[in-house]
């Protein structure tokens, strides 16, 4: 469980806010052997994370589900995502299986470039998967891979909203960046993106394809963050923007593989020049139930 006096204080925040919790878009469970993997990755600060990245939430998964729910975080997710094929579709049975014996968790599943994708993304969208995650720095694929054409399609057919991490941050890949998601967006123009982690380091760049791409939106997640700021900080300049997208952008943490702690994240936000409490109920909770939770948004359930 949770320190209490750190689950005040993420509380204080949102209900300081008159808000009736969070709603948390990036946050991580996995198998036990595939998170231990990435742990493992972190600790050793290999070449896809770049430095040393302390793990704070570092515990079993019944504990880590039970903080969340004492934080007050009324949705989250299991990004789960491959790094390599056939890895999937096991990875969309155990998140189907965790989503089942977890109600506050959406549906989560993810897919990688290869012939059967489209396949077990149509059977995850049939069962009832809510977000899809795509790693385009880890899996190292093009987004417009021939291999995806039927997937997008599905995708965006049954407007599934997809986490994708496609900035270049922390570390650039060979196919991150925003131009290969213009391409993707001039082929599939409806299809509802979370850029996750705002985009970094190339936040002027997906903001402005915020402006063009109705459906897209970004995630907050590890933006705005002392350890972020020192390598990658968020411009300035680009600050007057968070509030034209203030409909647009969706609160995320992480959790568990954050440097920091949960209420910091959050606090870091209410602290950004020029921010005022309604975008600050927008991000926290109000877009994500609008997207996630639409006949029950009004009611702030």
């Amino acid at each position: 469980m949770a320190d209490e006096d750190e689950a005040a204080s993420v509380r204080q925040v949102w209900s300081a806010l008159d808000l009736p919790g969070v709603i948390d878009v990036h946050t991580h469970f996995m198998p036990k052997s595939v998170m231990d993997k990435v742990w493992n990755y972190f600790d050793s600060a290999g070449p896809l994370v770049g430095r040393h990245w302390p793990i704070t939430y570092r515990a079993d998964e019944s504990r880590r589900v039970a903080m969340l729910r004492q934080f007050g975080v009324r949705g989250f997710t299991a990004l789960v995502y491959p790094h390599k094929p056939q890895m999937a579709a096991w990875l969309n049975q155990w998140a189907a299986q965790f989503a089942r014996s977890t109600p506050d968790c959406l549906a989560t599943a993810t897919f990688y470039p290869e012939p059967d994708a489209a396949d077990y993304v149509e059977t995850a969208i049939r069962d009832g998967t809510r977000v899809f995650k795509a790693h385009i720095q880890v899996g190292r694929y093009e987004p417009n891979d021939p291999l995806l054409d039927r997937v997008w399609g599905l995708i965006e057919d049954a407007g599934v909203p997809v986490v994708i991490h496609c900035g270049s941050g922390p570390v650039p890949g060979e196919y991150t960046g925003p131009e290969p998601i213009r391409r993707l967006l001039r082929r599939y123009p409806r299809l509802r993106l979370i850029v996750a982690h705002m985009g970094m380091p190339e936040y002027a760049e997906f903001l402005n394809i915020c402006e063009s791409a109705a459906e897209v939106r970004l995630d907050t997640t590890m933006a705005f963050t002392p350890f972020t700021d020192d390598v990658m900080p968020f411009p300035p300049a680009q600050l007057p923007r968070l509030r034209d997208f203030a409909d647009r952008i969706l609160f995320g943490s992480d959790f568990p593989n954050i440097p920091h702690r949960y209420a910091d994240a959050m606090r870091w936000l209410t602290e950004l020049p020029g921010i005022d409490d309604t975008w600050l109920r927008a991000v926290f909770y109000e877009n994500a139930a609008t997207l996630f939770f639409p006949s029950t948004e009004s009611s702030r359930q």
